[in-house]
């Protein structure tokens, strides 16, 4: 359920196992065999899920390639929502209308959420990925960087075999595994797949309401709370105390409007607690989020990515285009991974060093900036990195 255009995490899954990984190809295949044949399926089945099997080298040049999260949430933004996909989702909340009011009763998942993130996985449909998913999966199980997520999904893979929704030489999907519109890993389907169109199957990749109700009770249980809002952009006065800002503070809305915040259109949700988002500095844009935003981190962890994502999901139910700001200019992914190393060194864990501004780099960045007297917005710049 995450790619194309993003592949950076694979949550929800089922708890990490110790999984063997490298080795011999065929040694390796007769340990996943062993698996499947665990999991519940036949000999015979378990061979044919697996003739045929082969390394797939495109899925690991893929895995180690995804430059895209080095762009900054405006840059990425303004690539990924176009008037196009506006007005095609628009067209597709008309088409489906039954689908997402079925939707909205049973799960409580806002429709401009599910076509946002229709639009942004595969253009509502449109690009879906052709690497063989078996192969794709078997491939980054065997490699050692992350078995224990690939593993189980392979293991799942074979369950939706069995129960004759998935066929092991044909079917296709993204790099990292994930099939349909709107990119679900095969564990994800055997838990979250509906049948929305009532034949009897679940197809992610040929029925857009079978998508859409499995991405929405995903979301469902992971969490999402009906009928509230996951965003609204606001308006900031320039004595804010910026180191409130930021996805670990957390106040009511009540309080927020003490301090001056303000709804750029409408009024801030009432009775909620959100916390300020400043995607790049106190020159940018800058929004409130509510609970519902931090369950879209477990469809992606890319910050970049579910910042879009929710802010597109705005547009396509009807919020004025964002006002962009002035904001400072930002590192270059060389000088994001030299402040990276400081940071490292200074004791926090920021992840890897990867030149992208993360969920985990951010916040360092933030303690940093209060420590060293600068706004401490969490928007990383030249100066900080000089002063450091």
């Amino acid at each position: 359920m995450r790619l194309p255009i993003l592949a950076l995490s694979l949550s929800i899954l089922a708890a990490p196992v110790m999984a063997q990984c490298g080795g011999s190809w065929s040694g390796f295949l007769s340990g996943i065999r062993s698996d499947i044949r665990a999991a519940g399926l036949s000999a015979a089945q378990a061979d044919a899920f697996l003739n045929g099997a082969r390394q797939d080298p495109k899925v690991l040049r893929a895995d180690r390639a995804q430059g895209v999260f080095r762009k900054d949430f405006l840059q990425f933004s303004s690539a990924v929502i176009s008037q196009n996909r506006l007005t095609n989702g628009a067209r597709n909340a008309k088409r489906y209308k039954s689908t997402f009011d079925r939707i909205e009763r049973d799960y409580g998942v806002s429709r401009g959420v599910l076509l946002a993130f229709w639009a942004l996985e595969t253009d509502f449909g449109q690009v879906q990925g052709d690497f063989n998913t078996r192969n794709a999966l078997l491939t980054l199980a065997h490699d050692c960087r992350r078995p224990e997520l690939f593993r189980p999904q392979v293991i799942a893979a074979a369950k939706l075999y069995q129960r004759g929704d998935f066929d092991p030489q044909r079917e296709k999907g993204a790099w990292a595994g994930e099939i349909g519109q709107v990119q679900m890993l095969p564990d994800d389907i055997l838990r979250n797949g509906v049948d929305g169109d009532g034949d009897g199957h679940v197809r992610l990749k040929t029925s857009a309401p079978d998508a859409l109700m499995s991405g929405a009770k995903m979301l469902h249980d992971l969490g999402w709370r009906k009928g509230e809002p996951w965003m609204q952009e606001i308006v900031l006065p320039a004595t804010l105390d910026w180191s409130k800002t930021g996805l670990n503070t957390q106040a009511s809305t009540a309080d927020w409007a003490r301090m001056g915040v303000r709804a750029r259109s409408g009024r801030l949700a009432q009775g909620l607690p959100g916390s300020v988002l400043l995607p790049m500095g106190r020159k940018g844009p800058a929004f409130m989020v509510y609970p519902n935003f931090r369950v879209l981190f477990e469809w992606n962890k890319s910050f970049v990515y579910v910042t879009s994502a929710a802010y597109f999901a705005t547009r396509l139910e009807g919020a004025p285009r964002l006002d962009p700001g002035h904001p400072d200019a930002g590192l270059s992914s060389a000088q994001m991974s030299a402040l990276q190393q400081k940071l490292t060194a200074r004791g926090y864990d920021v992840g890897k060093v990867d030149g992208i501004l993360g969920a985990k780099t951010r916040p360092a960045v933030q303690s940093e900036q209060k420590r060293l007297g600068l706004p401490a917005d969490g928007w990383p710049t030249q100066a900080l990195l000089n002063a450091l």
